[in-house]
Order: structure tokens, then sequence, then C-alpha cells
């Protein structure tokens, strides 16, 4: 029979960075699904900056999530370990995803993509067709299922994490049994 005295565990960066990682996963790859099926374009306006914004709410509930369930307190560098986790779980499973539908599912959408940037680039004005053929020709070497696996996966890190570090300035609270 166990002891119901004993003290349950606390909880760790990396096991709320994990948890809330899925969730921001399944989250980023259900607004990439939604808005691909609107027909909304993700790179710019509200497509692009509202995946953002849930990302900022996930990383706050996380830092939460962490005081209510430890000790009730979470430094700077805390909550950037938070991040950091949740930034690595998140990404690999939505560019995995990413990298599963563009290749499998969705062969068209990197054509797609490639003649919106055309568009915009012929839109600007400032750029002779000649000057276009060679950013696209530049731009589609980066746009491939492997490289958008790659650059999802270590931009979104890098990204997340620096979100996660401003947040935790905000989210923290200090132990002032251990200052000095």
């Amino acid at each position: 029979m166990e002891d119901q005295n004993a003290e349950s565990p606390k909880v760790t960066t990396m096991s709320v960075g994990i948890r809330y990682g899925l969730i921001q996963g399944v989250v980023s790859i259900a607004y990439f699904v939604g808005l691909n099926v609107a027909g909304v374009d993700m790179t710019q306006g509200i497509g692009r900056w509202a995946s953002l914004l849930f990302s900022i709410a996930i990383i706050y509930l996380a830092h939460k999530y962490y005081k209510d369930n430890g000790d009730g307190f979470m430094s700077i560098g805390q909550g950037t370990g938070i991040g950091f986790w949740l930034s690595l779980v998140a990404s690999v499973i939505s560019s995995i995803f990413t990298f599963v539908y563009i290749k499998y599912i969705d062969t068209g959408y990197i054509e797609q993509m490639l003649d919106k940037t055309r568009e915009n680039m012929a839109a600007g004005g400032n750029m002779s067709d000649e000057q276009i053929d060679q950013a696209m020709a530049m731009t589609a070497k980066f746009m491939t299922p492997g490289s958008m696996l790659i650059f999802g996966i270590v931009f979104g890190i890098i990204i997340l994490v620096l979100c996660a570090l401003l947040i935790s300035l905000i989210t923290k609270k200090n132990n002032p049994a251990l200052e000095v």
C-alpha cells in the first residue's frame, strides 16, 4: 500500500514543456489545416500572426501550469527551459505533419506558394522579370519538403524559445528564499 503522506513529485520544466509542446503541435496542425481548407494565405496578415498569438498563449499557460503545480515559483531560466522543450516538441510535430502533407497529400502546395511569391514580387513593381526569375530560382531551392522540414524545426525552436524568454520576463516569480 502506498504512503498517502508521500509528497507527489513536482513538475519539471521538461515535463511541462513536453505536455504543452504536444498541445502546441496539435493546435498548429489544426490551424494549418483550417486555414488551408479555408483558402487563407498563411504568409500574410492574420494567417501569419495568429499562429504566433496562439503560441504566446500556450507558453503563458505552460508557465502558469508550472507555477500552479510546482512550488509556486518560476525563474526566467525555468520559463525559457519550458519554452525550449515546448518548442522542440511542437516544431518537430508540426514540421513532420507539414512534410507529410506537402509530400504526399497536397503535392501542389509548394507550386501554389511559389506562384504566390512570384505574384507578390511582380506586384511590388521594383524588380525586373530577370531579377524575379533569379529570386524564384533561389527560392525554389529552399521550397522542398525536406528543406521545409529542417527549416520548420530550426526556426520554430528559435522563434518559440525567444518568445518564451520574453514571456518569462513577465511571468517569472522568483523564490525569495533563494535570493541573497
